[in-house]
């Protein structure tokens, strides 16, 4: 059975060494089997496909807490399919609020470049339109900032 290091797991799966290790400690993965001359970890594949389940929902926002339940009901399996399906909803419906905001935020920097551009041009023409564009979006990216 071919076993990784726990650089090789980090590269692979985009976690520090210390998360790796931290998240054998809290036990949400492991316990990782050890290399019996030199006591270094040594990952299998199966914990690396774990791994990289955890650095996706890491990336999207999910919090410790969550990443056990997904764990314990992945080991349930379909027993607990409902239970992982609205979890992972509740937290498309959060980034999508997320990318709500940041279109807005886009918005205001497009706006706003183009002011900055209609200014450098002399261009007054250009420069009051996009004034307008950037009042036009100041009330909604105020309203997506207080969310």
């Amino acid at each position: 059975m071919t076993t990784l290091t726990i650089q090789d797991v980090s590269r692979r799966s985009g976690l520090s060494g210390p998360t790796l290790r931290y998240y054998e400690e809290i036990g949400l993965i492991g316990p990782i089997a050890r290399d019996p001359s030199s006591s270094h970890r040594r990952y299998r594949e199966q914990d690396l496909d774990t791994l990289q389940v955890l650095a996706c929902l890491r990336a999207m926002g999910v919090g410790i807490e969550e990443m056990r339940t997904y764990q314990a009901n992945r080991e349930l399996g379909h027993a607990k399919a409902g239970e992982q399906r609205d979890l992972l909803l509740q937290h498309a419906k959060r980034v999508e609020a997320e990318i709500k905001t940041l279109r807005m935020h886009l918005n205001y920097l497009r706006a706003k470049a183009a002011l900055w551009d209609a200014r450098s041009r002399e261009d007054a023409d250009a420069e009051a339109e996009a004034n307008s564009q950037v009042q036009k979006v100041l009330p909604r990216l105020e309203e997506a900032m207080l969310g």
